[in-house]
């Protein structure tokens, strides 16, 4: 058995894959693959609309917020929402956590004015910030909620009464939020909710229409909002693929009942770190990461040896980012906790071997 801790593409459901499979061969006994199937067709219409019924059902969310499924990814949406949400003369805020919030500073920065109200990056972005303020005329503010490369998490939402604006991608649908107090989520699908190659954005329709640019059609969020995420051609598979992760996440007993197996699998792996004497976690526990448990060994010389060890273990996908080294373990949705008991055990055996 292979036990997948991958950043991202990573792991789905084994149902999900099962069912996938099957749709590319004859999707509901059509004779037709899902990847022939016309978007515009009632065929098609069904599956979309049952995926943005499970995000707003699995999200609670009320009738003001849209959910729409597009293309780009996330990185995308480091423009698109500037695009649409800040005129050239306004402010937005930025907490700069990580390299992909610096990111989307730096594409908003094309659009109008941008404040970093706070950082951690004199520390490599090992914690997030606790005290900073918020200018009262700032158009939105933008969080990334939970951070892959560094293993760091908002546990706390900031409250604001500004619009809040948030990064999902690497955390979406892996713990209750009052998702409603949102203005702006986005998602890249490629974490916990699906294949790469499409975007969730949940989005307030009250925000939308208030700059004077002129926004090209195929980023004016209205437009995708008129057209059911139907402007142009969707991605048809990845879509599909989310649809079934977010049915299979429904099954589970919905977001609440897989928090709770995030929060023991996370528990499970940095009670390993911690107690293991040649390990030692990158980030300050108070901002740990549900999703992405970051950890280096204490003689790098070890590293290699170890990647090794858990490699005929049939563990995958713990090499860290090269931003920080050591090792990555990624604790997504689909991810089951026996897989977590795999990666400690092995550690430990590793440890008894190297004390």
């Amino acid at each position: 058995m292979v036990h997948n801790f991958n950043a991202g593409p990573s792991i789905l459901p084994k149902e999900v894959f099962e069912q996938a499979a099957q749709a590319v061969l004859n999707y509901n006994n059509t004779g037709l693959s899902i990847l022939e199937i016309g978007h515009r067709t009632p065929t098609f219409q069904e599956v979309m609309d049952e995926a943005r019924f499970l995000v707003k059902e699995l999200m609670n969310l009320d009738e003001d917020h849209e959910v729409l499924f597009l293309h780009g990814g996330a990185s995308t949406q480091f423009m698109q929402v500037p695009m649409n949400l800040l005129d050239e003369k306004d402010t937005a805020a930025f907490t700069d956590t990580g390299v992909w919030s610096t990111k989307a500073i730096k594409e908003a920065r094309l659009f109008g004015k941008v404040e970093v109200v706070c950082s951690s990056k004199e520390s490599n972005f090992t914690y997030i910030p606790k005290d900073f303020a918020v200018p009262n005329d700032a158009k939105y503010v933008h969080i990334t909620t939970n951070n892959t490369i560094y293993g760091t998490q908002w546990q706390t939402i900031p409250r604001t009464s500004n619009t809040l604006v948030a990064d999902m991608s690497s955390d979406i649908f892996s713990r209750t939020l009052d998702f409603n107090s949102f203005g702006l989520i986005y998602a890249g699908a490629q974490k916990n909710m699906g294949p790469a190659g499409v975007n969730l954005v949940v989005v307030d329709k009250r925000i939308l229409g208030k700059v004077k640019r002129a926004i090209p059609t195929i980023m004016d969020y209205r437009n995708h909002i008129k057209e059911g995420s139907m402007l142009n051609t969707p991605p048809v598979f990845a879509i599909y693929v989310s649809m079934l992760t977010l049915r299979w996440l429904k099954a589970q007993g919905g977001v609440a009942a897989i928090e709770k197996i995030n929060r023991e699998k996370a528990a499970a792996l940095y009670a390993a770190i911690d107690e293991n004497p040649l390990f030692t976690g990158t980030t300050v526990k108070e901002d740990r990461s549900m999703m992405n448990a970051c950890f280096v060994m204490n003689d790098p010389a070890l590293e290699e040896p170890f990647l090794r060890f858990t490699k005929e273990r049939g563990i995958v996908g713990i090499k860290g980012h090269r931003l920080v080294g050591g090792f990555r373990a990624s604790l997504y949705n689909a991810l089951p906790l026996g897989s977590v008991q795999v990666l400690t055990e092995a550690m430990k055996e590793f440890a008894l071997q190297h004390a």
